[in-house]
């Protein structure tokens, strides 16, 4: 059998979403939500059930997710100027000496093109990417007033953007395919990052999407609080503002009905990629990801946001299809969003760089094993280990420690707080020995370690 390198070089299309969580995709059984294109690239491929983002230490989560992604680096080391901060206007500049995961393909003759969100800078972005067009450099807008920018030769991006009519989905997925149309007969291998800013707020499906889902069907979202039952260091942000507290089940219900229709137009616009990619012959030679940048809260836990540690917020869909990928497989073992870079890397028989966090997904055309745990924080104020099974998020608030424990074998939705139980005393100990040790090894110095003193509240 020829080796990776011998064999002709697959082409690469990623598609990050903003704010898609785990659970609204026909392929993992949600009982409502209607994904017909994506569905059919899990069973072209491999869907990796349990596969999270590392969290951030800013409010813009979807910021230094990406910039983990980007880098297959954990979110301090993919972080130029780490620092803890609220502002929903910061982003992570990613340090000049790390490559990205589009640069390490353009150094190897790949032609990189960009279409969509880019929230990190832009000298990362210019030594990314060979070609683009339709960017917005930013965190999000009105879907159909995006800010767009010409891809610049110089990476220049200084200048004032201009605007085109559309939603910004077909306008990404627009350039999408014409990229893909003129790519048959080209002499390089291509890799090619459609970045949405959908679902995220505003959500704003168009035309009969709005009306896709009736608010009065739908089913509330697994752990449904009218509101959080303490503060969990980050109750004022924007997103926690966008409903009145507390939550009010109409309320959820018409934001759900909004959110899953733009996943419905989202989903169709992608059945017209995937199409394309189908018309210029090329599905058979390129991998096809897609993935969230993180997740969403959206009435779970009496949240809105995804500055939490909670599963519906920090675990993403992620779907792999293509040359090298088992179809028609789920993988249950814990994985990062940020594995892609190893993964993609190795598909495509690319040298790597050292000192990635990253861990290719595949062995030798099969699953390769799972994490033995996952971790994530947010802030100065929030940290999560998960085994698997069992999962201890800390809290640390105005100098006070507060802890949680769930079961997620028996309790997924994360509904019963176990701390309290003497039988989980060693089990809670061995979690945050784990979790310091977590710490130490990214130089976390923004909240303090399990043992460091306070006073352990736990939670009910």
């Amino acid at each position: 059998m020829p080796s990776p390198t011998e064999r002709p070089r697959p082409n690469v299309l990623l598609v990050i979403a903003d704010d898609h969580r785990h659970d609204p995709l026909g392929a993992g059984g949600h009982p409502v939500v209607r994904t017909p294109a994506l569905d059919a690239l899990a069973a072209r491929g491999t869907r990796f059930a349990q596969a999270y983002h590392m969290g951030g230490l800013i409010a813009a989560v979807c910021s230094p997710a990406r910039a983990s992604l980007l880098t297959g680096r954990h979110v301090v080391a993919a972080n130029a100027a780490p620092e803890a901060s609220s502002d929903p206007a910061c982003k992570v500049a990613i340090p000049a000496g790390l490559a990205t995961l589009p640069e390490i393909f353009r150094r190897a003759g790949y032609e990189t093109f960009l279409t969509g969100k880019w929230h990190n800078d832009p000298a990362a972005l210019h030594r990314s990417f060979t070609a683009g067009r339709r960017i917005f450099i930013g965190g999000m807008s009105d879907h159909t007033r995006v800010p767009l920018h010409d891809y610049s030769p110089a990476g220049d991006y200084s200048g004032a953007p201009h605007f085109e009519t559309g939603f910004s989905t077909e306008l990404f997925c627009d350039a999408a395919i014409d990229f893909l149309a003129a790519r048959p007969g080209a002499p390089a291998p291509f890799f090619l990052h459609l970045s949405l800013t959908s679902p995220h707020d505003p959500r704003t499906p168009p035309g009969s999407y709005a009306n896709e889902y009736a608010p009065a069907t739908l089913p509330l979202p697994p752990g449904f609080l009218p509101e959080h039952p303490f503060d969990n260091g980050e109750m004022q942000i924007r997103d926690e503002t966008l409903a009145p507290k507390p939550l009010t089940p109409p309320v959820i219900r018409r934001q759900l009905a909004d959110y899953y229709g733009m996943i419905a137009h989202q989903d169709a616009q992608l059945g017209r990629v995937f199409a394309a990619l189908r018309r210029a012959g090329l599905e058979s030679s390129t991998i096809v990801v897609y993935v969230s940048d993180h997740g969403l809260a959206l009435g779970s836990h009496g949240l809105l946001g995804k500055q939490n540690l909670y599963e519906h917020s920090v675990r993403v869909p992620l779907l792999l299809s293509g040359p090298g990928v088992p179809a028609g497989r789920v993988d249950h073992g814990l994985a990062y969003s940020l594995d892609l870079f190893a993964t993609l890397a190795q598909l495509a028989g690319l040298a790597v760089p050292s000192g990635l966090d990253s861990r290719a997904l595949l062995a030798n055309g099969a699953g390769a094993p799972g994490r033995a745990q996952v971790f994530a924080l947010y802030k100065d104020c929030q940290r999560m280990v998960n085994d698997g099974r069992w999962k201890l998020i800390r809290y640390h608030v105005q100098g006070r420690e507060t802890l949680q424990l769930f079961d997620l074998k028996n309790d997924p939705r994360e509904e019963h707080n176990r701390i309290r139980e003497p039988a989980q005393r060693e089990n809670t100990a061995r979690l945050s020995r784990l979790l310091a040790a977590w710490q130490q090894s990214i130089g976390d110095r923004w909240m303090p370690l399990p043992d460091s003193g306070g006073t352990a509240r736990p939670i009910p």
